[in-house]
């Protein structure tokens, strides 16, 4: 039998716990676990860095939101994508990548994975011929996207991506982390691998890091398991708990964090102190007909253009107060942050630098009417 999004949210993998019945699963802080003889581990548990009931919980409640038979928690999400790399990869493939990935991914491919010998071509997602075009046949093993990207929320096209890749033989893997599971399923659009930072909208708190893969193949996801057992960057049994707290709460979450965006975005989109707002849900964004085809709804995540250039944009960064200047995104409380200069810092001088007049909002769930005072009085 098949259940909605927020059923499945709040039950799958969270079944009331056998021996007292008690409603949540219970934090298994624990290292290690009794066995019934040599060789016998009770129900398969023997040390948590290969196994945990409450980081079981997680990773099955995770497989089923995202529409894949595999799901891995680990300790933050660049935990997760280094894994899925080293699987996957060998020194000498090549891998095609957005061109304005997230900063932290970005630093990832060229100041580790490079010295390893892994090439990447950045392209631009939402132009399918552009990544048919840095594909290397014979050598690219991955094509990555962002769908939205970070931080200029680009929309790649899942299907056609799928396509090119699969095409060249190559896996698509799709970071989902803007979108959440409960907004875009990317394994039912063709995607191989769904990537997450769960310290965004999956926890949604702001109170804990961690990361996530989901496999849309069964044998690719033992692999990945296997790995992450054997590099151990697993996610810890309270994080995982934290984490499962969050989910129960997605889709009410998202459906505010929506409501919220959509109206600040059609309040800036007519401010004369903006010179342009990147939000998917405008009609005037390119690529508003295929998130519109492929999202439920589109997304929380705000990013716009200063009027006054990059020193107007770090002065609205400091002025807001609701809006708090952080980095991150995706908790209950609206953020505020300059990427150029914080997040996407790593990429400045690379074919990834960010413009200066850049700014990104995190818009929360609080009252939209007390956000839409302090950015006019932080826009000046």
């Amino acid at each position: 039998m098949s259940h909605g999004f927020d059923t499945l949210a709040i039950h799958a993998g969270q079944d009331p716990e056998a021996r007292t019945g008690a409603v949540i699963p219970p934090i298994y802080q624990t290292s290690t676990y009794a066995q019934d003889a040599v060789g016998a581990p009770r129900l398969g548990y023997e040390y948590s860095r290969s196994g945990n009931p409450t980081r079981d919980a997680l990773q099955e409640c995770l497989a089923a939101l995202e529409g894949g038979p595999v799901g891995l928690a680990f300790a933050s999400g660049l935990a997760a994508e280094d894994t899925l790399l080293r699987t996957v990869c060998k020194p000498g493939d090549h891998v095609v990548i957005p061109d304005d990935a997230y900063g932290g991914t970005y630093r990832l491919f060229a100041r580790v994975a490079e010295r390893w010998g892994l090439d990447f071509t950045p392209a631009k997602v939402s132009d399918p011929d552009a990544i048919r075009a840095a594909v290397e046949p014979g050598r690219t093993r991955i094509v990555w996207v962002e769908t939205p990207t970070n931080p200029l929320l680009g929309i790649a096209d899942i299907a056609a991506l799928a396509g090119v890749a699969h095409d060249a033989g190559a896996l698509l893997v799709v970071d989902n982390t803007f979108a959440s599971p409960y907004l875009q399923q990317p394994i039912a659009h063709g995607a191989d691998v769904v990537v997450h930072s769960t310290t965004k909208y999956v926890g949604g708190h702001s109170d804990v890091v961690g990361g996530a893969l989901v496999a849309a193949d069964t044998g690719l996801g033992e692999e990945l398991r296997y790995h992450q057992n054997a590099m151990g960057a697993i996610n810890g049994p309270f994080d995982a708990w934290l984490t499962l707290r969050g989910i129960k709460t997605l889709g009410v979450r998202m459906d505010r964090h929506c409501d919220n965006a959509e109206r600040i975005a059609a309040y800036l989109d007519g401010h004369a102190k903006v010179g342009q707002v990147i939000y998917p849900g405008l009609p005037t964004h390119p690529g508003h007909e295929v998130a519109s085809k492929q999202m439920r709804r589109f997304g929380g995540m705000i990013s716009f253009r200063a009027a006054g250039g990059e020193e107007h944009a770090v002065e609205i960064c400091n002025r807001t107060n609701l809006f708090i200047l952080a980095e991150s995104l995706g908790g209950v409380e609206s953020l505020i942050e300059h990427p150029g200069r914080m997040t996407h810092a790593s990429a400045a001088g690379s074919p990834l630098e960010v413009p200066g007049d850049l700014v990104r909002l995190s818009v929360g769930i609080e009252t939209v009417d007390d956000l839409l005072a302090d950015l006019e009085q932080a826009l000046g």
